[in-house]
């Protein structure tokens, strides 16, 4: 099929876009395959690796049950009501994307730190600085927006008349919700939900900032041994989390064409 001049364009900026994002991935896989597999080997088997990595996982795991509690309802609100303030919110949602991390971490430190407004107070029964419940805090604080987002949008997907069927035959609105709304919004919450997961155990500044290097996470990991050792160092632990994300996303794709979206 000849394409138009405009298709033509089109394609080459888009093929531009995207080898920017595919080339520097398969170099690092080319590097460290090529030149130093058994790097890659020694990081499976390398206790302080697994151990940052699986703290990474399982942060960013316990971000999203948080944001799920908490943010799906939010979703549904926005998508479903009128209200005063709401813009607001919505810009309030959104600001995790917009500012620097760097500045989320310090703000997230006046509140959860030592001296900071939550974290004083509550100080001898929870710890945020060095501590697990720090690093899930930062990290729901930077991912919450994408699973916000997303469930919002497969809110506003869903046809309000088919809840109002489902009212008119004698369902509650909690049944209504529960077995209509929430059923077909169930792929875009899925997809938000593992975006926010991708995006919080990729983050590094903000949980630096709020909790220091200890107890390690993977970026932080990368980094200490990228300054301490040089690139190689870095790459293998790079390696690891890249490849547990592109099969996170990967199995996500997959579920949504063969089960998701069929039903």
């Amino acid at each position: 099929m000849k394409l138009s001049r405009i298709a033509s364009l089109f394609t080459i900026l888009g093929a531009l876009i995207v080898g920017l994002i595919i080339i520097p991935v398969i170099t690092i896989f080319f590097r460290q395959f090529a030149f130093d597999f058994n790097g890659f080997l020694n990081s499976l088997t390398s206790v302080s690796i697994l151990s940052a990595v699986g703290r990474s996982c399982f942060a960013a795991f316990l971000a999203v049950i948080i944001t799920l509690v908490f943010g799906v309802p939010l979703a549904y609100l926005l998508a479903r009501k009128d209200f005063r303030g709401k813009n607001l919110i919505e810009g309030i949602i959104d600001l995790p994307m917009a500012i620097p991390h760097v500045v989320a971490g310090i703000a997230l430190l006046t509140v959860f730190g030592v001296n900071g407004l939550i974290g004083g107070p509550v100080s001898s029964l929870i710890k945020f600085e060095g501590a697990l419940p720090g690093i899930v805090v930062a990290m729901t604080f930077v991912s919450a927006p994408f699973l916000i987002n997303s469930a919002r949008e497969g809110f506003k997907s869903v046809n309000p008349h088919l809840e109002k069927v489902a009212r008119s035959l004698g369902a509650s609105e909690w049944v209504a919700f529960r077995k209509v709304t929430l059923p077909l919004a169930f792929p875009h919450i899925l997809s938000g939900a593992v975006m926010s997961w991708a995006r919080a155990i990729s983050e590094f500044a903000a949980v630096i900032m709020l909790v220091g290097y200890f107890p390690m996470i993977a970026p932080g990991l990368i980094w200490s041994k990228f300054y301490s050792s040089g690139l190689e160092e870095g790459m293998s632990i790079a390696i690891v989390l890249l490849i547990i994300t592109l099969t996170v996303l990967t199995i996500l794709k997959y579920v949504r064409r063969n089960y998701v979206d069929q039903y």
